[in-house]
């Protein structure tokens, strides 16, 4: 994404939320690898500068993440899944991938919506917290395209097969530049976090 998108997004009026309003919180967990003279004191995290992570939060503290659940697979099996949906608090969330929460790269988009649509994000993922709905593969569904099917769910993305979605959205950047797009026309607040020095961040 260009940068001067992402300096609009900064700028942009503040979203103004009442007691009433009803607002998800979409975060983004940068991926990230150590700068070779760190490596020997800093962590290792899956995906590297590809990898990173997404969760969706409606209740206070609780973000819901699509996650694998014992080994990894390469390809989707339907009768073998080895996944889960968890809800983790905001350290746990950003801990995810090692390191210090606090000194994550982070983006979170807010959006706004309807009642209805969070009762209906409500119900979706406590089905899927109960059973999980697909493999996690690494040619398959993984946490970003899992985002996209909740938030499509929800009328917020063009729904497809989970096949079309585990290839348009094959990393988390690829829902997120989607999402900064769609915050820069809709005027929706975005919070911008910068990571340690001492690695190096998936860029926009």
């Amino acid at each position: 994404m260009k940068i001067w998108i992402l300096c609009l997004l900064l700028f942009l009026p503040k979203l103004t939320i009442g007691q009433d309003s009803t607002v998800l919180k979409v975060h983004f967990l940068y991926g990230s690898k150590p700068y070779r003279h760190f490596g020997h004191s800093e962590y290792r995290s899956f995906g590297g500068i590809h990898g990173g992570h997404v969760g969706i939060e409606l209740r206070e503290d609780k973000i819901i993440n699509f996650i694998p659940s014992g080994r990894l697979h390469w390809y989707s099996r339907h009768y073998k899944k080895h996944s889960k949906y968890e809800i983790d608090n905001w350290e746990s969330f950003y801990a995810i991938m090692g390191g210090n929460p606090k000194e994550v790269k982070k983006a979170i988009v807010y959006i706004p919506i309807s009642d209805s649509q969070a009762r209906n994000f409500e119900n979706i993922t406590t089905t899927y917290l109960d059973e999980t709905p697909y493999d996690y593969a690494f040619l398959g569904m993984r946490c970003g395209a899992a985002g996209y099917v909740l938030l499509g769910r929800v009328g917020l993305m063009k729904p497809h097969s989970n096949c079309v979605t585990s290839k348009k959205i094959f990393y988390p950047k690829k829902l997120r530049n989607r999402l900064f797009k769609m915050a820069l026309a809709n005027h929706w607040k975005v919070e911008l976090t910068n990571g340690s020095v001492t690695r190096r961040w998936e860029k926009d």
